[in-house]
Parts: structure tokens; C-alpha cells; sequence
């Protein structure tokens, strides 16, 4: 144990559980969830999504529990009322004009009623990492220094190749789709808290956001708690993934704070740079080149997910997590991240209702 704390938020589809199909029961799952598991699972915007979340963890093994509990616990409620959870980032045939925008909160209300189609359209789901980083500055420092690496988590955890019935091409259609909100993408480079309070005031007084919530960095500080929220990720198909998402993210951020308690200048990379990084891991994962944040140069996907591995060594070292988060990594390496495994199920038979079986074997294998 480190001392440094984690939480995971994890969205998940809602599905009939005979047909596979997305369908709109958000509105009946939660509150029979809410009965054992209180307020660790809420609405999202969609009425077919649903979310859970983390007590603080202090270690991995806490993080892992926490996760197999939660999903078991939601599915065995949706089991009740003939519905399933889906650790898909987006579904396999189901289309968003056929579901229905939660309305019954008023901020849900009026991001659609201001973002329209922008809003029905986000049909997908994510996988959120909270990081205790307790000073302020701190954690707007070590955001900036931590988004030349946000790319290779983006290709170990890219789980959405699908959307409309269709092979997108990408690994990560999710990111895609989130892109369209007119504050996504990778932070700016802050120095510190007041740089970050002085762009949320320009926003907000540009009459672009409401408040920091409205930031929808894949990078951000957390408004509620004292985190790095790292939110550019899709829902991981097994438990195994997140908790891998998870250790590399601490450690991430573990060095990230000793390279700024020791004064390590902050790299240099662009905007465009990182913004052409991410592009390349959401469209091929793991299975062609990534933007070495090293080197500024392409390299085979698991040379740069190796020089993570290193990278974060010493912090890895430090959480005694070294063993776990290396052969969790090796294991995506070697059996593909959630992308690769979807195309493989549906390349069997042609039915992408095996897509949707692999979700559902992978909900809590192999932790269950």
C-alpha cells in the first residue's frame, strides 16, 4: 500500500437480457440497485447506461473486490426485471435514435435541450480513474504532465469498434463520439490551480459551461473530490483491465509528482502532437504503431506500452503492484484489448450476437 488512494467509475449498457438489445430501464434498474448498493450506482444520460462507483481504495486489491462486487451485485438486480449490464463502450447493433435521454434531472434536461443530437448520440460508455492528489496545485501540475501517456492507456483499454451495426474501423469509436462535445479532448497545459480556475472562468463567462463539471477533459482535476480524474478510457470488458487501467494510472501520477517535487522540466510536446496521439490509438489500439511520448516518434504498440512499464517502475516498486500491473499489461498485449477480442468473437460466426455473449462471459471473468 502507498498511501495513495484510487476510485473507479465504470458505465455499462442495459440490455434485455433474452435479445440482447439495448433497452431504456435505467429509470427501474437503479433504484432496485440502490436498495443494496446505495448511492454507488446512478443514471447517466442515457436511460440504457447505468454507472457505478468505488468507495476510496487503498490498494489494488480493494480496487478489484470493490469492482466484482458492483457488477455482480447490478446484474443480479437487472436479472431480476429481465435486463443485463454490458461492459461494451458502445453496442454492437443497437442504434442511439432508439433510445431515450434521461429526463427526469435537470441537468440531463438541459444538456440535451442545448447540445440536441450532440447529447442523444452519447450512447456510450467509459471507464473513470479518480487519483488522490490532495494540494490543488499539485494536481494541476501533474495533469499537464501526464498527457503524453493518456494515448497508450486510451489503446489498452479501447473496447467500442462497433456503432450502428457497423465495423467503424476504430478501436475506440467511443472517443469519436465523445469528441463532439465542444469542451472534450486533452487539457491545455496549466501550471498550476489558478491557471486552471482562470480557464474554467473564461468558459464559464463565455457562456460555455456551467461550471467545471461541464469540463469534459479526458484529463481533469475532479470537482467533488481531491483527484486527477483520468476519463479518456472506454468501460474495460473484465474486471482484470480496469484494475490494470488503475495501477498504471496511480503510478502514473506517483511519477508525475516526483518528477515535480524534483524539478523535472515538463515536456514539450504539442497540442497537435497529443492531439494526433490519441487520434492514432483510438483508430488502431494495439495493433499498429503509438506515439512514443519519449521519443515524439511512431513505434510498435507494445515497445510503447513497455516504455510505460518503465516509466512508472519505480512507483509500481513502491505499491508493490510491479507483478500484478506487469503481467496484467502482458495479458493485453498478448490476448488484445477489448477491440481485438469483439472483432474476433463476431469473425467466429458472423453473429454479432457473440459480441454481446463475449461482454457478458467478460463481466466478471475471471475474477467471479
Amino acid at each position: 500500500m502507498d498511501g495513495t488512494t484510487l476510485g473507479v467509475e465504470e458505465e455499462f449498457q442495459i440490455i434485455d437480457r433474452a435479445t440482447g438489445e439495448l433497452v431504456p430501464r435505467s429509470d427501474e434498474l437503479v433504484p432496485a440497485a440502490r436498495r443494496s448498493l446505495g448511492d454507488r450506482v446512478t443514471a447517466e444520460l442515457n436511460r440504457c447506461q447505468v454507472e457505478t462507483a468505488t468507495p476510496v481504495c487503498a490498494d489494488l486489491s480493494e480496487v478489484r473486490a470493490e469492482l466484482v462486487r458492483l457488477r455482480s451485485e447490478l446484474d443480479r438486480v437487472a436479472e431480476a426485471i429481465g435486463c443485463g449490464i454490458l461492459p461494451l463502450a458502445t453496442h454492437p447493433w443497437s442504434s442511439w435514435q432508439d433510445q431515450q435521454v434521461e429526463d427526469d434531472r435537470a441537468r440531463f434536461r438541459e444538456m440535451e435541450d442545448r447540445y440536441q443530437r450532440v447529447a442523444r448520440q452519447q450512447v456510450i460508455c467509459g471507464c473513470h480513474i479518480h487519483v488522490g492528489i490532495e494540494d490543488p496545485d499539485r494536481v494541476v501540475e501533474v495533469m499537464t504532465r501526464v498527457r503524453p501517456w493518456i494515448p497508450v492507456l486510451l489503446a489498452l483499454a479501447a473496447n467500442s469498434p462497433y456503432w450502428n451495426g457497423e465495423d467503424t474501423g476504430y478501436d475506440s469509436y467511443r472517443l469519436e463520439v465523445w469528441e463532439r462535445w465542444p469542451t472534450a479532448g486533452l487539457p491545455p497545459a496549466l501550471a498550476d490551480r489558478a491557471a486552471y480556475d482562470e480557464v474554467v472562468d473564461e468558459l464559464r463567462e463565455a457562456d460555455a459551461i456551467e461550471d467545471a463539471t461541464h469540463l469534459y477533459w479526458y484529463l481533469r482535476p475532479s470537482d467533488r473530490y481531491p483527484t486527477l480524474e483520468f476519463r479518456a478510457t472506454d468501460v474495460c470488458l473484465d474486471v482484470d483491465a480496469a484494475v490494470c487501467l488503475a495501477g498504471l494510472a496511480r503510478a502514473l501520477v506517483r511519477t508525475c509528482v516526483a518528477d515535480a517535487q524534483a524539478g523535472v522540466p515538463v515536456g514539450t510536446a504539442s497540442s497537435s502532437l497529443l492531439g494526433a496521439s490519441l487520434w492514432r490509438a483510438a483508430r488502431y489500439g494495439l495493433a499498429e504503431d503509438l506515439v512514443s511520448p519519449s521519443s515524439a516518434a511512431p513505434l510498435p504498440a507494445a515497445d510503447v506500452v513497455r516504455e510505460l512499464l518503465t516509466r512508472v517502475g519505480g512507483a509500481l516498486d513502491q505499491a508493490g503492484d510491479r507483478e500484478e500491473v506487469t503481467a496484467l499489461t502482458e495479458a493485453i498485449l498478448r490476448d488484445g484489448n477489448g477491440a481485438r477480442r469483439q472483432r474476433e468473437a463476431l469473425a467466429q460466426r458472423g453473429d454479432p450476437a457473440d459480441v454481446v455473449a463475449l461482454g457478458r462471459a467478460g463481466l466478471l471473468t475471471p475474477a467471479d
